[in-house]
């Protein structure tokens, strides 16, 4: 039986170890313009996981979103990594999962300044829900907006740092790649949620965080709140009428999509019959096709 899927999208290699460490029984799938996914079980859950890392940047990943969600039809988007924190009462190591993400870097500058343009995705309520329920218990786990710009952010007395807390104040993290996730999953009309690991302050300091190892821990821990939130989630159909493709590529798996039909193989499924269907193989000539 195909298990339904959820793709996990992560932008840094450190990221993809950390989620790809879950999985089990993994096969590598291709795009036929090159994308690479890995496609692997998620024990204990009747989750297929497709795992793909696609580098940084909101129009990267806005651009690779769409082809995955094309490609594998998830029934969920999952984009999980780390972030830089901006609140004080949330520790280096815990867990962000994002109800609401902010493109912070649009608006209108003008001689009297610069006016904020600001746009907005929510969480999927699906995917919150599971969220609340797998991680209301974990003191360390966060129900909170975070921001996503197009730089990376390594001063707590920037500009963009002013920004932040001016026009967006109740961000808890910033990160690179939020918004290009989620505003592609919801054209598609699907279902998003973004997790992260808190690795640095966002500070002058994030160098020294990256060399203690912070942005492992942190992968590691977002990685395994995906996780409690995949054991909670129950399949639900998602953007598509299939269960998910990712886990169906075999050529005689799934529904015949070829233009030359050999007549060797019936697809029933959605099908109804009253009564007993009888088939009858014809071996055919080239001259019969």
């Amino acid at each position: 039986m195909t298990r339904p899927t959820v793709a996990v999208l992560t932008a840094l290699s450190l990221e993809y170890t950390a989620v790809r460490g879950h999985l089990s029984d993994v096969r590598k799938r291709e795009h036929p313009r090159g994308t690479r996914a890995a496609v692997g079980v998620l024990a204990g859950t009747p989750w297929s996981v497709a795992l793909v890392q696609m580098g940084e940047g909101n129009l990267t990943a806005a651009a690779l979103t769409e082809r995955v969600m094309t490609w594998l039809e998830p029934q969920a988007v999952f984009f999980v990594g780390v972030a830089g924190g901006l609140k004080s009462d949330i520790a280096l190591g815990d867990v962000v999962v994002a109800t609401k993400v902010y493109a912070v870097h649009g608006g209108k500058d003008t001689d009297e300044g610069f006016h904020v343009r600001p746009e907005a995705w929510r969480a999927s309520h699906r995917l919150r829900a599971a969220a609340q329920e797998a991680l209301r218990d974990d003191p360390r786990a966060h129900l909170k907006p975070i921001a996503a710009g197009d730089v990376v952010l390594a001063a707590s007395s920037s500009a963009l740092a002013e920004h932040l807390r001016k026009y967006y104040n109740d961000a808890v993290a910033i990160e690179m790649e939020g918004a290009g996730v989620v505003s592609a999953v919801d054209l598609a009309g699907g279902d998003a949620l973004v997790i992260r690991g808190i690795s640095d302050r966002a500070d002058g300091d994030k160098s020294l965080m990256d060399e203690e190892g912070w942005q492992a821990r942190a992968a590691a821990s977002a990685a395994s709140a995906m996780v409690a939130v995949l054991r909670e989630l129950r399949p639900f159909g998602g953007r598509s009428s299939s269960a998910g493709s990712a886990g169906a590529d075999d050529s005689d798996e799934g529904p015949h999509r070829g233009s030359v039909y050999g007549g060797d193989h019936f697809d029933f499924r959605n099908s109804t019959f009253n009564g007993p269907f009888v088939g009858k193989r014809v071996e055919r000539g080239d001259g019969d096709r």
